[in-house]
């Protein structure tokens, strides 16, 4: 396929371990077991778009060369969590021979905590019996939802949140290979609404791309559905200055403005709560509200009185200072 026909998620992802961005101490390892052209089953955990799948594929393209894919064998867990995907599909591949300079070939379970119990139960007697000829790399967002008995045949890699500096670099980089303007502030931008997921970051971008070749934080934030910062900020500050009317304009602004739910609005505000000039006390009151109001809308109550009712409550705080 043409690349230009290639979301950039796809168009960009590194296709060797030395290209990927982040993640050194990980990376260097997964270089080694391409030295060796040999590796234990992994288990990669972390959140979504930290780069689980692309080192999989770059360790796969530089294990087996150009005829990764017929070696590595690609299922989304969430799509096919049965036990009968384990049985059939899963086996059928593992027990196959190599037919590469590795003696192995590797399955990729991607967002395997997705996998029923009994599905996971079918796989650790899979792992066992074909650990011979056949990898396992199973990566999910929360190690924790995967038995204890899978966990203890893999080599557990942790991946963390993508740093700034991270998603900037690889920002700077498409922007100059697609001939973008992008300024501090629309980086600043992208970064602020990623909160260290690149594929967020990436897929943003192309929205933008795709109205104008300058970037803007203006344009990310209307295409992202978040509101700027200081937008959040205000609306805040004029229910600690016991101003309820303005901050509810300002309420009403960001939810039509940008289109956004009622849980974007609470994620914003929780994440501008260390930034306010409160005591330590009213912070973790007010944390303490915000999720008591998360779950609320969760369970089906009316976001719009909700979000009202804790600017309510933010009133209250900021009175308690005085």
């Amino acid at each position: 396929m043409n690349n230009n026909l290639l979301p950039w998620t796809e168009k960009y992802r590194p296709d060797n371990l030395s290209s990927i961005i982040g993640h050194t101490d990980l990376v260097n390892t997964l270089k080694a077991f391409v030295k060796q052209k040999n590796m234990p089953n992994l288990l990669l955990a972390g959140p979504p778009g930290c780069g689980k799948t692309t080192a999989t594929i770059a360790l796969s393209k530089e294990i087996f060369g150009e005829n990764y894919k017929s070696c590595l064998l690609e299922l989304n867990a969430s799509d096919t969590r049965g036990i009968d995907v384990v049985r059939g599909q899963i086996k059928d591949f593992a027990k196959q021979i190599a037919l590469t300079g590795a003696p192995f070939k590797i399955i990729f379970l991607d967002e395997a905590d997705a996998l029923t119990p009994d599905a996971q139960h079918a796989l650790r007697r899979t792992m066992e019996v074909y650990a011979g000829i056949t990898r396992f790399i199973l990566s999910c967002n929360y190690s924790s939802k995967i038995l204890e008995p899978i966990q203890s045949r893999c080599s557990v890699f942790r991946f963390t949140k993508l740093l700034d500096r991270d998603i900037e670099e690889m920002i700077n980089n498409i922007c100059k290979n697609e001939g973008l303007s992008i300024d501090k502030k629309a980086l600043d931008a992208l970064i602020y609404i990623s909160e260290g997921d690149m594929r967020k970051a990436i897929n943003a971008l192309q929205g933008v791309a795709l109205q104008s070749n300058k970037i803007t934080d203006e344009l990310i934030y209307k295409l992202s559905s978040r509101a700027k910062p200081k937008e959040i900020r205000d609306m805040i500050d004029f229910c600690l200055k016991a101003n309820f009317i303005e901050s509810r304009k300002k309420l009403d602004a960001v939810m039509i403005e940008y289109g956004m739910s009622g849980e974007d609005v609470l994620l914003q505000i929780y994440k501008e709560v260390p930034n306010l000039d409160i005591s330590e006390e009213n912070k973790i009151r007010l944390v303490d509200k915000i999720g008591e109001f998360n779950f609320r809308i969760v369970e089906g109550a009316n976001e719009r009185i909700q979000l009202e009712a804790l600017l309510a409550q933010i009133m209250l705080i900021g009175k308690s200072k005085d």
